[in-house]
Parts: C-alpha cells; structure tokens; sequence
C-alpha cells in the first residue's frame, strides 16, 4: 500500500503559497475537523518553500507541552534563555532571536495545532506575526478553546481564517485509487465516502482495516470492497475520542438513533427523556433534518452508527429494535419507509412472527433493487410460512443476485404444494426465467412456449408469452419475438407487466432495426406505465435499460447515455448491489467516454463492469467486448487480445442478440493488432449477416468502422443482377433513408468524401462528429483529410493539423489506424531535434545543446518537414502534437 498522495486540495495549497509569497505577508490559519488534511496540508506547503528564500520553523503543539511556558516553541527557542527579563523583554528578545536567525529572509512560522500554544508562545506568535518580514501559517481543530493571542490574529486581520472541508466524492475516489494503486469500483468508493464522510483520517483507517480484513478484492484490476466494515483498534479509538463518555439518558438516544435513524424526533422523545436529546445534539452526536413537514434525527457522523451498534450487547440490541419496532407501528407506519424499517427490526430482535409483513418489505426492498436486504426478507418470510408466493420472490431476488442455483431449490421446495393454474403459471415463469438467464439453458425457450399452449386463463398465457417473446428475442428468433410481444399487447386480457416487458421487447428489437423514433416512443410508455409494473416486476427495469442503451449506444447520444448512467435506477441499483443493473450502466458510460476519446476511464469503467459481472451469465461477454474496445483505442493489442478472448469465454449463447457488439470489438482487436485486411473482412462479413438479421441501426456502425479503415469502396452485401455488389459507401447511402437519426446521413456523407477524396468534405464531416461529442470519429476524419492532403502541394495542412490537435488535446492516449498511418517515422534524433524547435529554440541553439553543426541540425529540420508534409516551424507544432504519443502541450 503506496503513501498517500494529497488529493484534492491544490486550490488550497495555492492559497496557502501565495499567503506566504504575496507582498502583504499576511498569514493564512487551516481550521476543520480532526482528521481533515489540515496538518498534511501544511507539511505540503511547507516542503515547497524554498530555504533560501525563506527562514521556515515548523511547529508541532502538543497538550504535552501546554502547560509548559514557551513549551510550544521548544523546537525554535534557545534553550538558554536570559535572565532577570520582564515576560515582554522575553518576548522580544525571542523576536530578535528568530531575526538574527533568518539573516534576512522572510520569516516563515507554521504552527500545527496552533490551539494548543500555552499563553506565552501564543502571544509570542502573534508578535511575530506583526513584523514586516514575518509570515505566521498553521492549523486549528475546529471546537476546541483557542488562545485569545491566536483569536487575535485573524481579527486583527494578520491572517486569514479558512475551514477546510472534507474532500468530495469525486476526490476520495481518486485518494482510494492512489492509496491502493489501482481504481475502486463506483459503488465501493460510493460507500467509503458516505462512511467516512470525505474525512481523509477515517478513510484510511478504513482502508487499512480493510485490507487487513480481505474485505477489498481485486478483480480485473478494480478494487472492491465487499461492504463488511472491520472496526480496528485504531479507528475505533479515533471514534470513541470524538464520542467520549456518555450518561446512561445520552447513551439511550445515540444508541435509539444508530439502530432507527432516520428517526423522527417526537417517536425518539417519546422513548427517551428529551432533555438527553438536547444534550446529545450540543455535544455534536446527533443532528436534526427537517424532510417536509417532520423533523428527522440523525447521527452526526455514519461512523458513530457502526461503532455504537458494535459495542451494544446483542440482549440490548434486540430490546433496542423491538422498541424502535413498537414505536412505529403504534404510529400507524404512515411513511413510506416503515414497512421495511419495522419489517428489519422485527428480524433482527427475533419478534418477526408476520410472514406478510416479511414478504411486503421483501418485495418492497427488491423494489429498490437492494437485492442484499431483499434476500434476507424473502427467506424470513419463507421459514416463517410464507409459502408459494415467498418461494417466487425469494426465487426471483436469487436469479438478480447470481445465484440461480439457489434460486432452483428454493422453487423446487414448493413445487408440490402447487394446486391451481395461476400459481402453477408463475412458478412455471420463474422457474423459466432462472433457467434460461441463469443457467443458460436454451431448451427453456420450447419448455415455456409448451407450458403457455397449455394454460386456459388468457392473463396467464399473456405473461407466459411475454417472458418466451423476450427469450426469442435474446436468442435471435426476432420474427416469433416480434409476433408473440405484439399479440400481448393485442390481448386486453394481459397484465401490466407483461404488456410492458412485451412493449420492451419490441422496442429493443426496433433499436437494433435502427427504428429508433419507435423504440423511444415505446420506453417512453413503458416509463410512464411503472407504477403499474413496479410491484410485480421490479426487474423489468433491465430490459428497458437494455432496450434504451442500445438507441442511445446506436444513435450516438452520449449525453443521452451521461443522463442515463445518472438517474434515480442508477443510484438504487449501485446502493443495493444490483450488479446486473450497475454493470450494464457501466458497460454504456465506458462506451461513451471511448467515443469522447477518453480512453483510460473507458478502459477503467469497462474494467470496472467486468468485476460488478464477473458471476454473470446475462453481460459478463459485452462487459470484456467493451474493455477490448478501450484497450485497442488506448493501442494496447495484448490487453484487447485478452480481453477480445475472455469475451468469447464468457458470452451467454442465450444472449446471441448481443453479438453485433462482440464481433465489432473483434474488429477493433484485429485492427489494433495491425492487421488490417483481417480487420476489414471480419467487418465485412458482420455486415453482411447483420443485413440478413435485418440489424441496421448495428450495420450502420459497423459501415462506419470500415470507412474509418479507409475502405469505403469495398464490397458488401449479396451480388446484384448485374453482377456487381454495393460498396459500402453506397449501403450507406441507402440506410440513411431507413434508419432514424441524425447520424445515418453523417456517416453516409463521411463515407461518400472518403470515396471522392475530398479533404474539404471530411474536415465538415470531422467537425459534425465533434458537434456532437464523437470526438475518435471527428480525429480519424480529420486524420483521413490530411492523408488525402498528403499528395496536393497546394493543399495548406496547417490548418487541419490544428483542428486535429486541438481534438487529440482532448483525449486521453488514443491509437486508431487512420491516426496511425498519419505518424511517420522519425528518428530519434529527427524527433529531438523537432521538439526543440517547437519549443523555440534556434537552429544554432539546438546544434549547440545536441553537439551537432547547425547544418545537421537543418538537415533534420528539413527531413522532418518532408515526413510530415509541412513547410515551416509555424506549421511544425500542430505537426507534432497531431501525431498520436506525441509530448505537446496537452497532446495525447
């Protein structure tokens, strides 16, 4: 475990440098919570003062030393000091002490923990602070009593008092990411940060329980934590500092509140003396939020939870909950929330007798998506006689948290107290369902569609119809899909659910036919119908999530993706370890930062899905086709080989509706791998297939990757009466009329200037890509326009050099093969000497530096314009940083 790197806190430490170098000299104090950054932050600044500059003391205060006179200053002071003078003589000599010392630098005085100065050092601080050519620096722990001297320096405005907050989410992924070399998975930094509340201090020491616990695996690269919290010795210690000792009345709330918040304050009160709330909110243990109209009562901190739920005696424990149990019901469980709290409660104080209350939380808790909690409920309801209808929730919940096989006995273990059709339908749906996805069994498909040619109920036959439709469409039987989820949504018989899970069968099979206004038209229904689904099918979100990122992925709306990937499913299925849910949202924010350019999240947020799906049978195959794409575009051959391989490994012959998407990665490998012709057959014949399945929202991409191979003019497609075949500029020109959206006559008119070989044509086309955030597709365009460049010496490359380096400044390190077949090769030497001349240096400057004459020099000057097709050093810079791998300034 590497040192821990300052992360977010680079405006802070600017502010603390320019107090110290800025002409007024005026100081700057860090106040904020024990554990916040503040003492590292001041190390920092510190360590990036220049000694001959400055005169730099360092402090450390200490209550050791508080009682001392002068103590807190031991490390600067003389040891002997003169005698027989008044405290202000002191205090002046110890002024004339640190002057003689700094022999005329700037005096810079950091203090750590500055509160805990005794009297004399702090007042001999604060006449320090008052010289011209003094800087006084430091920190303070916010709540502590703070000597009036110290008070006195930023009122009498000698310094500048700043609190310093906790990091954010975003920074405390990027301090987990360095601590741990390596990324952490979005939900298990989610976690850690809401435990640790951005506090630097907690955060490690959660990490080190961790890793000393096993509870952070890596896998595919990506660290995750498993959600089980060690408390070690240290990091309980810090938490029992900042609790301290309570009264039994005070321990009665703060216990109430960690097992029951978010607790209203009149339930609290009246199982407590209120005059203990009052005392727990003043010593900072619990807080109050208003929701609405009610008044909320929370921990101040989530850490005080975990510590004081650990350390309650389980007899307490339990009384506790059931108390907490009690006060709800005799409420009335009016909120929302209650049937699941009371429902928990009762389970964990072994009061839980209701199988329906267990089943209606089970339900509730899979509702949003907490497949965890839902687990534990439905088999509570289950050993408390739940029966049949416990079995099908439990079962289902089984199947969404990967383990079908468990899900398997639990169905079989009521099989044979099924007596009537519509229970015999439902088990047999589930039952289906488990097998197929789960297990991969593709004999389920004729098994579901015989069991519906038996049932007489017509609501019966329309769920089963639905849930065989959507298999048909996974398995690529997409006319007896289409045909049986229409003749759901014909019957008026048919449930909600299975009306809308037909509706989104359909609507995925239009995506992929790129008929992509008709496939938002049905999400959008689906969407407005949820109410009436939710309860029965909390599940169905899955596939309108798969038929909506399959438009957004085919139509290239990246914003439509960033919305996707940030609405309330995401953030319930991250919260509830719902990996299938969070792995394909994964899966589509990879593919829009690959399209953007930014290459390595692409390649950490695939990476990331491969560890959330690595027990699926559902997208375990697209989540590895998705990392070989963002690994090639990174030029990583080995790594999208791999990766290329594990996909072929993992993919579910039960969602062959996936493959457009592995066999273009296929293309990408072969393609980064630099065989090209290998790359333009295996995309040639995908096409082709795609055009025999009726896919062409996916053809249409797949057109457009041969034309980024520069082979717009290969043919494709069956032979014509004439005996020719399309081009694969003309098939696009066709699908422009066919498919919906804007990006089918884009990439019809790319192809087309490819053919023509119009530079001016596919710089326009570069800049409609780059309109629209496609940012790879605008850089080959661009790449394709400066290739056709190459032979015009009238052409004027500049320019276009300009635009593509401005687009590769955005990306990350990116290597695609129209990029690629732009980069000639320099010498070492040429390339040396290119940089240099960048940088502004004269010919004679360079020769000198390098040792070489200046006729060298412009010898390699003039090899290195002859390569790269410019005339001049004002065109050489954009040159250069348009070349893939080059060093420019922010080049990729």
């Amino acid at each position: 475990m590497s040192r821990w790197e300052l992360v977010g806190r680079a405006d802070e430490l600017d502010r603390l440098l320019s107090a110290v170098g800025g002409p007024e000299g005026r100081g700057l104090l860090f106040s904020g919570l024990a554990g916040v950054g503040k003492s590292r932050l001041l190390r920092e600044g510190v360590a990036a003062l220049s000694t001959d500059r400055y005169a730099i003391w360092f402090v450390s205060a200490s209550a050791t030393t508080a009682a001392l006179p002068f103590g807190g200053l031991v490390q600067v002071l003389p040891a002997e000091q003169p005698h027989g003078l008044s405290p202000a003589g002191v205090l002046r000599w110890a002024v004339d002490v640190l002057q003689e010392q700094a022999a005329g630098r700037r005096i810079v005085l950091a203090i750590d923990d500055a509160h805990l100065l005794d009297p004399p050092s702090a007042a001999l601080v604060h006449l320090i602070a008052r010289a011209e050519n003094a800087t006084v620096i430091g920190t303070l722990r916010d709540g502590e009593q703070v000597p009036l001297p110290i008070r006195a320096l930023w009122t009498d405005d000698l310094v500048e008092l700043v609190e310093l907050g906790p990091l954010g989410p975003t920074e405390t992924t990027r301090l987990l990411a360095s601590i741990l070399d390596g990324p952490v998975d979005a939900g298990s930094s989610e976690r850690l940060f809401r435990l640790s509340a951005g506090n630097p201090l907690l955060l490690r020491e959660l990490v080190l329980a961790a890793s000393g616990g096993s509870e952070l695996n890596r896998t595919y690269g990506i660290w995750t934590w498993t959600g089980r919290l060690e408390l070690a010795p240290s990091l309980a210690d810090v938490i029992d500092a900042r609790i301290g000792q309570l009264t039994p009345g005070v321990r009665s709330v703060v216990e109430l509140v960690a097992f029951g918040e978010p607790l209203g304050l009149q339930l609290l009160e009246q199982a407590v003396v209120p005059a203990d709330v009052e005392v727990a909110e003043e010593r900072g243990l619990i807080s109050m939020v208003h929701d609405d109209r009610r008044l909320d009562v929370r921990l101040a901190h989530p850490l005080y939870g975990e510590v004081m739920r650990r350390r309650c005696p389980v007899s307490r424990t339990r009384r506790l909950k059931a108390t907490l149990a009690e006060l709800v019901e005799q409420a009335g469980k009016r909120r929302r929330d209650d049937v699941l709290r009371v429902a928990v409660w009762r389970l964990d104080s072994g009061t839980a007798q209701d199988s329906a209350l267990l089943l209606e939380a089970a339900a509730q808790a899979f509702g949003r998506y907490d497949v965890p909690l839902a687990t534990r409920l439905g088999r509570a309801a289950l050993e408390a006689g739940g029966g049949f209808d416990a079995a099908e929730l439990l079962a289902t919940i089984l199947m969404f948290g990967d383990r079908p096989d468990e899900a398997i006995q639990v169905l079989n273990s009521v099989a044979d107290v099924i007596h009537d059709e519509r229970r015999h339908s439902r088990w047999v749906t589930v039952h289906s369902m488990v097998s197929y996805w789960g297990l991969s069994r593709e004999s389920t498909v004729e098994e579901i569609a015989a069991h519906g040619d038996e049932l007489t109920d017509s609501a019966d036959q329309a769920r089963a119809r639905a849930f065989e439709a959507i298999m048909r469409l996974h398995r690529l039987d997409t006319d007896t899909a289409l045909r049986l989820a229409q003749a759901v949504l014909d019957r008026p018989a048919a449930p909600a659910a299975a009306r809308e899970l037909a509706r989104c069968t359909i609507a995925h099979l239009h995506a992929a036919q790129g008929q992509h206004r008709r496939t938002a038209t049905a999400i959008a229904r689906v969407q407005a119908e949820a109410a009436s689904w939710r309860a029965d099918m909390p599940y169905l979100q899955l596939a309108m999530e798969l038929a909506r990122g399959t438009r957004l992925a085919l139509t290239g709306d990246l914003a439509g993706i960033d919305a996707l990937v940030a609405d309330e499913f995401a953030d319930l299925a991250g919260a509830g370890d719902f990996r299938l849910g969070t792995g394909y949202l994964a899966i589509l924010q990879a593919y829009a930062a690959r399209l953007r350019g930014h290459a390595d999240e692409a390649l950490k947020t695939s990476l990331g899905a491969c560890a959330m799906l690595a027990t699926s049978r559902v997208y375990a195959g697209l989540a590895h086709a998705e990392r070989a794409q963002a690994a090639a575009l990174r030029g990583d051959a080995a790594h999208a080989a791999e990766a290329m391989a594990e996909a072929d490994r993992t993919h579910a012959p039960g969602m062959a509706v996936l493959y457009p998407w592995l066999e273009q990665a296929r293309g990408a490998v072969y393609a980064d791998a630099g065989d090209l012709p290998a790359a333009a057959k295996q995309l040639c014949a995908l096409a082709d297939r795609l055009r025999e399945d009726g896919f062409a929202g996916h053809e249409l991409l797949v057109l457009l990757d041969l034309v980024r191979l520069d082979r717009a003019t290969a043919p494709i497609g069956p032979t014509r009466a004439d005996g020719s075949r399309r081009t694969v500029a003309q098939r696009l020109a066709e699908l422009s009329e066919r498919v919906d959206g804007m990006l089918p006559p884009l990439i019809a008119r790319y192809a087309r200037a490819a053919v023509e070989d119009s530079p001016t044509e596919l710089l326009a086309v570069a800049d409609a890509f780059a309109a629209r955030d496609l940012t790879v597709y605008a850089a080959d365009a661009t790449a394709m326009a400066l290739h056709r460049m190459r032979g015009d010496r009238a052409a004027a490359t500049g320019p276009a050099r300009e635009r593509l380096a401005a687009l590769l400044r955005g990306c990350d390190q990116v290597s695609t093969p129209a990029l690629r077949l732009l980069q000639p090769t320099l010498t070492e030497r040429e390339r040396e000497v290119a940089r240099l001349a960048v940088d502004g240096a004269t010919s004679r400057a360079i020769a000198e530096r390098l040792f070489l004459s200046t006729r060298t020099v412009e010898n390699h000057l003039q090899r290195v314009y002859s390569k790269l097709g410019v005339a001049s050093r004002a065109e050489l810079r954009a040159a250069l940083w348009s070349m893939p791998g080059q060093e420019g300034d922010g080049g990729a």
